[in-house]
């Protein structure tokens, strides 16, 4: 073959191989869908009909009210202003402060409560999930989580939902501790029994050898006039596969994704050394806080570090959004309209951060991106 043709024939290859990586890497288009002036928001969460849901746990900003519903462009107390009124004498009956909403497949709200605000230690018997119905804008269910799964340390963060398993469907819930063990928390929502599993496993603790680094400076406690030390946050993002069969989880302080059975989760008689040989670790991933997954068996991960949302599709990842308007991506949520939504908090810039000064710069976003995928919803009508 002539030398010549060989060189131009591999140009073009090494182009052609260039251009396919660029488009798996391919950035999409940011939308800012609104912003919040006021106190900073970790959660968000889109129903079918689109009703945009966020919440703010009271972590030291002025808090009003800690869940709201978005109404042309405005956070207003959802659902209604009395019950976002914390009440710690009757914790059980008020929200205290809360760091997710998620939307099920029956068109509920679930409400999670750590009712522990400032990370204190929780409120006893006020740590909760509350379900709200959409149709009516009334409370359905509240689940108060049993004592023996709550520590002193317990922080809930974060859950998905399978409807078709028991009566009534179950919860995951991880328990992103600063201080203790993290957890995978198992609540069926018939009973509201609820298990620890993986407590204190290695998979849902800190990385001992993790320290994240944002725009050239490492991420480390740094309080007014109290001591420097590391981030060390557990199990904090979760997604659930499109068949429900496996939960996807990674503790903040990490960059590894890791998956178990869902099944062996659910399955009490398991002991824990058996169900922790069946944790895999999908490898490196970034540094998320929410991770997110939908229909078309895609897993979603923010990337703190680098200012970005990154996909998981046959079994690569990818960067699909990158912006330094994506200050910490916190939560993620997939919608029935094709979009992703994120919220960017700038948890980093907190005054803990930075020897007590506050270098948010408000507003807080929210943000989406089509992904032309849906939400999993897994409901009841979906048994074999």
């Amino acid at each position: 073959m002539n030398t010549k043709l060989l060189k131009i024939g591999t140009a073009i290859a090494i182009t052609l191989a260039s251009a396919a990586a660029f488009a798996a890497d391919e950035h999409r288009k940011i939308e800012t869908v609104a912003s919040f002036p006021d106190a900073m928001l970790t959660g968000v969460t889109v129903s079918a009909n689109g009703r945009i849901f966020v919440n703010y746990p009271r972590w030291g900003d002025d808090v009003p009210f800690t869940v709201a519903e978005v109404v042309n462009g405005k956070a207003v107390a959802y659902p209604d202003a009395s019950i976002n009124k914390a009440d710690p004498s009757n914790p059980g009956k008020s929200l205290i402060s809360v760091q997710s909403v998620v939307v099920d497949a029956e068109n509920r709200l679930w409400i999670l409560d750590t009712a522990a605000p400032g990370f204190k230690p929780p409120l006893a018997g006020g740590p909760k999930m509350i379900a709200v119905d959409l149709e009516t804008n009334k409370i359905v269910k509240t689940i108060v989580f049993p004592q023996d799964v709550i520590l002193t340390s317990t922080y809930v963060n974060d859950v998905r939902f399978d409807l078709t398993q028991g009566g009534e469907g179950v919860a995951y819930i991880t328990d992103s501790s600063l201080t203790g063990p993290g957890a995978i928390i198992v609540v069926d929502l018939a009973t509201g029994t609820a298990t620890r599993r993986l407590s204190g496993d290695k998979t849902t603790a800190p990385d001992p050898k993790f320290a994240a680094e944002i725009d050239d400076q490492k991420l480390l406690n740094r309080p007014q006039g109290g001591q420097t030390s590391p981030v060390k946050i557990a199990s904090d993002g979760i997604a659930i596969s499109a068949d429900g069969a496996t939960l996807y989880f990674s503790p903040l302080s990490s960059r590894h994704l890791y998956s178990v059975p869902t099944a062996s989760l659910r399955d009490a008689t398991l002991p824990e050394d058996k169900l922790a040989a069946q944790v895999v670790d999908l490898g490196l991933k970034g540094a998320s806080d929410g991770l997110e997954s939908d229909d078309k068996g895609r897993v979603y991960g923010g990337d703190y570090e680098h200012h970005s949302i990154r996909m998981l599709e046959n079994g690569k990842w990818s960067t699909i959004a990158q912006s330094k308007e994506i200050q910490w991506p916190d939560t993620l949520s997939v919608a029935t309209d094709g979009y992703l939504y994120f919220t960017a908090n700038q948890l980093n810039r907190q005054a803990g951060f930075h020897n007590g000064k506050d270098l948010r710069v408000k507003p807080y976003k929210l943000f989406r991106i089509k992904i032309d995928g849906g939400p999993v919803l897994l409901k009841k009508d979906q048994r074999s």
